[in-house]
């Protein structure tokens, strides 16, 4: 099946920012997508380089990330203008993706030689035996990358990935394709081989399908219906696949909360990249005793968010008519427009608020993914109407009590729970897992598991075979009742002695 790859993988295929930038539409993608390979002769190409790849000391792989991050920092503002052209953003969230591509990069930078080292394990009897266990790269990882993250969803996974010493093939969403491959010329040009890291472009049934049947573990971020597909073929061919998938995030505003931080990180929690985000809110319960005052005030502030300064355009007219159809389908039902709810020019979305919506319309369980937010109050515990989704990825709790804060969040099912913040400080917290439960993906990202997951254990267990020894483990020079005696004698005495 012919694909394109983003760059000639052999040279690393430099192209100059402000070059991409005067392209437009369809035309940057074609461009930027020559010469054409197929998708099986980028795994080849991936695959030939991953072994000596992988015989570079770990230390040394890890300051390929470090001198990507000051890179990344130094040259920021060409990047922060690509994302700006191809997804929409307004700077602030442009910006937003560099911060967290750029933490990523310094934590794995750091903190990959330690969480790849060999560790030693207990051993099957103590003092005899010596275990070990390894970590070794899977091979080629499969990466496919949506538009609306390009920067930190690409580096969430890449980095990690090339760090554990696998090489990696990476399909962009083909609105987006100019900041990964960016990202990917940065790489090469702090130090990785440009052969370990390809880019194919194309679609996702044909392009998407092909790298994930060719790759050894498999990085998906997108829809639930998609990673469900993603996850079959993957487990049909028994490798690992990271799945971070749909959301229908809540945020909880309890009686005790500082009313004018929980409006600003609503706001920003509905709102930022104009709702095109995984962690965005879409459910608010306010608490009764508060609500009137919260609603008065996040109502005000939202119907003064400027398009194009506050927030973005949708990526395409496809997804605004959805995110459209979502409101008018509630509205038509019964629910109450309280600020925005209409399409505008340029592919902008009023940023929506709703009151009195119900089970009975699409918005209440299905993903959005837009500027829109459906406002409910409560009385009592709210985890139970927390808990209402099939999804399970974040939730912002507001409250002045870090008791009542963590004893809900202990009863919520989601992957993230951030505490008076909106998602940031969840998905900033590097050294945490960040991932979804239900029918918000498999795995995760960040974290020991965000490396980890790119590896196969190995476990190498030595038996010391000591001249005053009377047996090695297996009934080898003490047989039949004897062997079986002293072994059930061993393992009593092990249990008091709390060895094993």
């Amino acid at each position: 099946m012919p694909t394109c790859a983003a760059g000639d993988a052999r040279s690393g295929g430099k192209t100059p920012a402000k070059a991409l930038l005067k392209r437009s539409g369809r035309r940057r993608v074609r461009a930027l997508a020559s010469p054409c390979m197929d998708v099986a002769e980028a795994f080849d190409r991936a695959r030939a380089a991953q072994p000596g790849w992988a015989r570079v000391p770990v230390r040394r792989r890890a300051a390929v990330l470090l001198r990507f991050h000051d890179l990344l920092l130094s040259r920021r503002e060409e990047i922060v203008a690509l994302v700006r052209e191809e997804t929409g953003k307004v700077r602030p969230h442009a910006v937003e993706e560099v911060l967290a591509a750029s933490v990523v990069a310094r934590y794995y930078g750091r903190r990959a030689p330690h969480q790849l080292r060999p560790r030693r394990r207990r051993g099957a009897i103590p003092v005899l035996t010596r275990t070990t266990e390894l970590r070794h790269p899977v091979g080629v990882v499969g990466q496919i990358v949506p538009w609306n993250y390009p920067l930190a969803l690409a580096v969430s996974d890449a980095l990690p990935a090339l760090a554990a010493g696998n090489a990696l093939v990476t399909k962009p969403d083909s609105r987006t394709v100019g900041t990964t491959r960016w990202v990917r010329e940065r790489m090469v040009e702090a130090g990785l081989p440009a052969q370990a890291w390809q880019l194919v472009t194309g679609d996702g049934p044909t392009v998407g399908r092909a790298v994930v049947d060719h790759a050894d573990h498999v990085c998906f971020t997108g829809s639930t219906r998609t990673g469900r597909e993603v996850g079959r073929r993957a487990g049909e061919r028994l490798v690992g696949c990271s799945l971070e998938l749909g959301g229908k995030n809540a945020l909880v505003v309890l009686d005790d909360a500082d009313l004018d931080r929980a409006v600003d990180g609503a706001v920003r929690g509905c709102f930022a990249s104009a709702g095109q985000l995984c962690m965005s809110t879409e459910r608010i319960y306010a608490h009764a005793d508060i609500a009137d005052r919260f609603l008065e005030a996040f109502v005000a502030r939202t119907s003064a968010l400027v398009p194009g300064v506050d927030i973005g355009p949708l990526i395409s007219a496809e997804h605004l008519a959805r995110v459209d159809e979502h409101v008018r389908d509630a509205v038509s039902l019964g629910a109450t427009v309280l600020t925005g709810g209409h399409p505008r020019e340029q592919l902008y979305y009023e940023p929506t608020v709703l009151a009195d919506v119900t089970p009975r319309m699409r918005l209440h369980a299905e993903e959005t993914f837009g500027p829109v937010v459906a406002v409910h109050r409560f009385t009592g515990d709210p985890a139970d109407l927390v808990n209402d989704t099939d999804y399970g990825l974040n939730v912002s709790l507001w409250t002045r009590s870090p008791a009542r804060a963590r004893a809900l969040a202990a009863r919520l099912r989601t992957g993230q729970v951030n505490v008076n913040e909106a998602y940031g400080s969840a998905f900033g917290s590097v050294d945490a897992p960040m991932g979804g439960r239900g029918a918000s993906g498999v795995g995760a990202r960040h974290g020991a598991e965000g490396i980890r997951r790119f590896t196969e254990t190995q476990t190498v267990a030595e038996q010391r075979v000591l001249p005053m020894a009377p047996f090695t483990l297996g009934p080898l020079r003490v047989e039949g009742e004897r062997y079986e005696e002293f072994m059930v004698r061993a393992m009593r005495t092990l249990k008091r002695l709390r060895l094993r």
